[in-house]
């Protein structure tokens, strides 16, 4: 695989030998990959790849058949109840729907992971989820409730949230789906300066072009569960893997099943 020298760098997260099958139908085939602390991290394939099954095992969703994923010292594949919780806590989670409850304010929203997960008095709490509201472009909303925003004022609460408890890695499944160019524009410089002014480790799963090519520091390609490259954009660019120069070129010649 290509992919510039990075052994200066402290790894956030490391995939081992992941195989993850469903039903006898091999969805992940033998995944490693390793994370550096800091970087956006893109993991891009077509519909049914596999890629979203990888960010469901990184984030302890589900476990694999066999490998392990390891968060700092901890494989998080063998840990379980209050042990992977506390891990989980470490994370941050962007959902691809922006998965924000329709009858709690923008703020209520926010706030629920550091109710739920801390002893904090509530006007901290509430002065926490404001202060990340600020940090998408939300002030001055923190009472709206959801149906009263656009799909990328919702997409900006759901950032805020996924970093309402101050996580060390934050991931996103799919941030601009739906979302015309200018929000989608809006959203990769959020993702952008947020992994900047936070200090944090950034893994999007996306099939995105213009999105990929603008936050990724470095770009994993997945097809039917394997792992072709992991590279730099720049390096993706000039691939001869026909695969990876199909997809990211979109045509409709080469060796990618259409079907």
């Amino acid at each position: 695989m290509m992919g510039s020298d990075r052994t200066d760098k402290k790894i956030a997260v490391t995939v081992k030998n992941i195989k993850k099958t469903f039903g006898g139908r091999t969805v992940l085939d033998d995944v490693s990959l390793d994370v550096y602390k800091g970087e956006t991290f893109v993991i891009m394939g077509g519909s049914g790849s596999g890629k979203s099954t990888l960010l469901r095992i990184m984030t302890g969703g589900i476990k694999p058949n066999s490998g392990d994923v390891y968060f700092g010292d901890n494989e998080l594949c063998a840990l379980s109840g209050i042990e992977l919780e506390k891990i989980k806590r470490r994370f941050g989670m962007s959902f691809q729907s922006a998965a924000l409850l329709d009858f709690l304010t923008v703020e209520e929203n926010v706030s629920l992971p550091l109710k739920e997960h801390t002893n904090l008095a509530p006007k901290i709490i509430s002065i926490i989820a404001k202060m990340k509201l600020n940090l998408v472009g939300l002030q001055g909303f923190e009472n709206y409730y959801p149906s009263m925003l656009s799909g990328g004022m919702k997409k900006r609460a759901g950032l805020a949230r996924s970093i309402a408890m101050d996580p060390e890695v934050v991931f996103y499944d799919e941030p601009t789906a739906g979302l015309d160019p200018v929000a989608c524009s809006v959203i990769d410089q959020l993702i952008l300066d947020l992994t900047k002014k936070l200090n944090l480790t950034s893994i999007v799963v996306t099939h995105n072009m213009e999105s990929i090519f603008r936050i990724a520091d470095r770009v994993a390609m997945v097809y039917k569960g394997k792992l072709l490259e992991v590279a730099t954009p720049q390096e993706i660019k000039k691939s001869t893997n026909p695969i990876v120069h199909q997809f990211i070129n979109g045509e409709i010649q080469g060796p990618i099943d259409l079907g």
